[in-house]
């Protein structure tokens, strides 16, 4: 039988343990993930599974089915500094449950195998590389360049993880775990304010943007504040605001389409001196590819002639991009099901963050992820919360589906 109230009384206690009044400080590669991955370790004593660290540090903790055939249920315990108490960690609760609830239902041998993962540094809050351990298993390594990678403190990647005794020349070698891989499934809070807005506890997700993201330099004159006409100004500044006003129009041609400018850094940056040049970045999301591809040529058209408008010059450097990863439509249509028969209702919707379902995806394992409701469409700060009885619905149904795709898997 699912027990909903022992996820939510794992997830208080993980809460209590390695957060403070400032949320949550599981930064991956720190003591107090470890500390959290050694608490979840003792969750696990009671079942009958075996579970070993791949060479990226990805946890997997598998139960014995008849077959080798395996269903995968997982997220990630890391969390951002000053975090969410749910990011992530409720994901791998209701895995345990997941797995706890075959176990118990099978006598502790399923018709097919079970497997839970944690994923590695899903955050990249220390060192800048997102989806570390998903990306290794999908064979997305970047290993040259991670190696490189610095922390505030000057602490290198390959330090950090020497430290929690992962190798990082071996970190591709976590392919291996794709063998007899036939599902994944994940269970997310939404980090937006969708479902609330809907009145819908819970969510299908359809899939993850793609993401093209890009540091615009604009390049004017230096000049004096004081002496300088307005006709004569070369104002890199007033060409890059004017391209932050225009990429929200371009974005809201598209219902799912989302524009950023994050980041604007103005030199030589003095109240005296009319700005020269204007390094802004911009990041663009939208879960079709053409749609995507579309945005952001509006974007550069846009740009060029803001720079000609201000007699500047524009220059386009890719920071990085990924392409739009839709889930399995069949995984999709069984996680509706799920939701429908246990909360009555159904939103679906695109994920504009990544998960770690997308680098699985992304390696041919069929996927889905469900989401749950986020209030106030917060996260990856100590506000970020739901409902008690939503997320109570959400494990419900999560171990729903994880059931029909067992189903499936079988067929």
């Amino acid at each position: 039988m699912v027990d909903a109230v022992r996820v939510l009384a794992n997830l208080d206690e993980l809460r209590a343990l390695t957060g403070d009044a400032n949320g949550a400080q599981r930064v991956a590669w720190s003591p107090v993930w470890l500390k959290a991955r050694a608490w979840f370790e003792e969750k696990l004593k009671a079942l009958p599974v075996e579970r070993h660290y791949d060479a990226a540090g990805n946890h997997w903790v598998t139960l014995p089915g008849e077959s080798e055939t395996a269903l995968v249920v997982g997220s990630h315990l890391d969390s951002v500094p000053n975090g969410g108490w749910l990011d992530g960690c409720l994901g791998v609760m209701a895995a345990l449950e997941v797995l706890t609830h075959f176990a118990e239902s099978f006598n502790g041998r399923p018709p097919i195998t079970i497997k839970l993962v944690d994923w590695a540094d899903e955050e990249g809050a220390r060192f800048g590389r997102s989806l570390f351990g998903s990306a290794a298993f999908a064979g997305q390594a970047t290993i040259e360049a991670d190696r490189r990678r610095t922390d505030r403190d000057g602490i290198t990647l390959e330090a950090a993880l020497a430290a929690c005794g992962v190798e990082i020349d071996r970190v591709g070698e976590a392919v291996i775990e794709q063998k007899s891989l036939a599902a994944y499934l994940e269970l997310h809070i939404e980090q937006g304010p969708i479902l609330e807005a809907q009145g819908k506890p819970l969510g299908v997700v359809l899939g993850t943007k793609g993401v093209e993201r890009w540091a615009i330099t604009f390049h004017g004159q230096e000049a004096h504040s004081g002496s300088t006409p307005m006709p004569v100004r070369r104002d890199a500044l007033a060409a890059a605001a004017k391209l932050a006003l225009e990429i929200r129009p371009i974005a809201k041609k598209h219902p799912q389409a989302v524009a950023t400018m994050g980041s604007v850094k103005t030199f030589p940056g003095i109240v005296t001196a009319v700005v020269g040049r204007c390094e802004a970045t911009l990041d663009m999301r939208d879960l079709d590819a053409d749609v995507l591809a579309s945005i952001l040529e509006e974007a550069r058209a846009a740009s060029l002639r803001f720079a000609s408008e201000e007699r500047c010059t524009v220059e386009w450097s890719k920071i990085w991009s990924i392409q739009p990863i839709p889930f399995d439509a069949e995984l999709v249509l069984l996680c509706r099901e799920a939701v429908l028969e246990t909360a009555g209702t159904v939103e679906e919707l695109p994920s504009g963050p990544l998960h770690d379902a997308a680098e699985v995806a992304s390696a041919g394992i069929p996927t889905v992820m469900m989401f749950v409701q986020s209030l106030n469409g917060l996260s990856h700060n100590a506000a970020e919360d739901t409902r008690r009885e939503h997320l109570e619905l959400a494990v419900t149904a999560f171990t729903s589906l994880a059931e029909k795709v067992a189903a499936w898997i079988q067929r």
